[in-house]
Parts: C-alpha cells; sequence; structure tokens
C-alpha cells in the first residue's frame, strides 16, 4: 500500500513542473515625443518628468533621452509614443516601442 504523503508530493511536484514560469511585472513604461530617427531601427524620445524641487518647492522640469527600439522603422519626429524598459539591447539602448498614441502632424 502507497503512502498517502508519497502521493501528494509528486503530484505537487508535477504541478510546479508544468506552470510556466513568469517574468516579474516591474518593467518601467514611459511616455515621451521623438526627436530622431536617425540610426537604424533605432529612435530618440525624450521623456519629460515634472518634479517638484526640494528647496524652493517650484515645479521643474526633467527631460531625459531614451533609446528606443523601433524593429521596423515605423517612427517619425514628433509622435507620441510609449515605450517599456526591457533587457540592454546595445550600449545605450535600454528601451522598446510599446504603441504609437499620436502620429505627428
Amino acid at each position: 500500500m502507497a503512502d498517502p504523503t508519497t502521493e501528494s508530493t509528486e503530484a505537487d511536484a508535477m504541478a510546479v513542473e508544468s506552470q510556466p514560469a513568469t517574468r516579474p511585472t516591474s518593467r518601467k513604461v514611459r511616455e515621451g515625443l521623438v526627436t530622431s530617427v536617425a540610426m537604424d531601427k533605432t529612435a530618440v524620445v525624450v521623456s519629460t518628468d515634472r518634479v517638484r524641487h526640494r528647496r524652493y518647492n517650484k515645479t521643474v522640469q526633467r527631460t531625459t533621452r531614451l533609446y528606443v527600439h523601433d524593429e521596423s522603422n515605423e517612427l517619425a519626429v514628433g509622435d507620441r509614443v510609449k515605450v517599456q524598459e526591457t533587457r540592454p539591447l546595445s550600449k545605450i539602448k535600454r528601451w522598446r516601442l510599446v504603441e504609437i498614441l499620436e502620429r505627428a502632424r
């Protein structure tokens, strides 16, 4: 006769093996404006954040240049886009295109 505890641990082990590996969902998402598309499969997006100055309590704009992977070279200067953090794709490219929110006019 089989031990009931052995059967449950074997079933648990099989259930753990069948579950797909999940990635952490804590990747940053930013919105920005495309400022350059001169490189192949890469666009430069400027993301502007409004932060409050610690001492003077004045709202200050801080801009960050993000190098974004654009596989099909579909972006144009002036597009408003949503980008997501990803693994390093090159020396400076760490973001990928999620969607184009608004086309340049």
